[in-house]
């Protein structure tokens, strides 16, 4: 099993990230129109948020964006070919420890992965509203997870 690393981003990382945002999300929102997801999404949709990468062999496989004045998880996303190894558990560990609880984020019905997981990890849905790309949970965590 390879290390795992969880670092700031580098410099180094956008390409790679930018290509695995653009990936992932048309992998994920399926029901929605995959021209709306550009590579230059990810510089503009992560400004000003803190971004925590998770790198093995030197090549990052995913990440998460904090958005820290409001303790908001705005994305966290994991290469598909590495998900269900614990990397977003690890990841959004990490943010927890460079924010302060209760911590937020925003995930959309239709992505049943999604919330399956966070509520595994002890989120809990505080309330639900329409966005452009559907129905949304908005899940809050009061304590650190395991």
């Amino acid at each position: 099993m390879h290390q795992i690393k969880i670092i700031p981003i580098r410099k180094s990382d956008y390409e790679s990230l930018r290509n695995l945002f653009l990936k992932e999300r048309q992998n994920t929102f399926h029901w929605l129109n995959p021209v709306e997801f550009q590579l230059k999404d990810f510089d503009r949709y992560t400004k000003g948020e803190i971004i925590l990468v998770a790198i093995i062999d030197n090549i990052p496989v995913g990440f998460i964006s904090v958005w820290m004045k409001d303790n908001f998880i705005h994305h966290l996303y994991i290469d598909q070919n590495h998900q269900e190894k614990g990397i977003g558990t690890q990841l959004l560990k990490a943010a927890i420890k460079k924010t302060k609880l209760p911590i937020t984020l925003k995930c959309l019905e239709n992505n049943t992965k999604a919330v399956e997981f966070y509520l595994r990890k002890g989120f809990f849905a505080v309330e639900r509203g329409q966005s452009e790309h559907g129905a949304y949970i908005l899940f809050e965590l009061l304590k650190n997870i395991d």
